[in-house]
């Protein structure tokens, strides 16, 4: 599943479509609230947008909750089928590109997806609060692949169309409606890198 996303939203672009949205951006954040980078991988830090009242807040999170026990490791994905997300901290996770990869050899063949008809993409998340001495952290929603996924992987993960990103944020609209694989032809992918098989 997706272990690698690109976060490469320009702080214009993110502003523009908050304004869109009617959502407003605290006084204090900047593109310093947004960072670049070619590839988030899982305990990286990373921004995430999340409910701030009636507008919302980027905050760095950790990609994946920590491991529920020692033998175990970090929960970057998390299934959405049949679950209600109502009581949990539900998250938009701003990205220019997720990856997915195919092979059983390392390196394996790395396959970029971007959403068309978009300047960038929103990932359904949700969210934990800081334990100790370690950031809050987030985790993926994933369901059933799409048309444009399918014959890559047999998940995907969530992404949400921009007049989607309200209702999830604050769940206007019922788990089972908002989780869904896009239409087929809203991705466009291209292999960026060829493995060894």
């Amino acid at each position: 599943m997706c272990n690698d996303y690109e976060q490469h939203v320009a702080w214009k672009a993110y502003c523009q479509m908050m304004q869109l949205l009617e959502w407003g951006i605290p006084a204090r954040q900047s593109d310093a609230d947004l960072p670049q980078a070619d590839d988030v991988r899982i305990t990286d830090l990373a921004p995430v947008v999340r409910a701030a009242g009636a507008d919302v807040e980027l905050v760095p999170m950790s990609f994946g909750f920590p491991p529920a026990t020692p033998r175990g490791g970090p929960v970057f994905n998390f299934r959405s089928e049949g679950r209600s997300f109502a009581n949990t901290n539900r998250c938009l996770i701003p990205a220019s590109a997720f990856f997915e990869f195919t092979g059983s050899k390392s390196p394996k063949t790395k396959h970029r997806f971007t959403l068309r008809d978009a300047p960038f993409m929103a990932i359904a998340g949700i969210w934990r609060e800081q334990k100790g001495n370690q950031p809050p952290a987030f985790s993926m929603l994933t369901t059933a692949p799409g048309a444009d996924v399918e014959s890559i992987h047999n998940r995907q993960i969530v992404v949400l169309h921009p007049a989607d990103w309200k209702a999830w944020i604050y769940l206007q609209r019922p788990e089972a409606e908002l989780l869904q694989p896009l239409p087929a032809g809203s991705l466009s992918v291209e292999t960026v890198r060829v493995g060894r098989g």
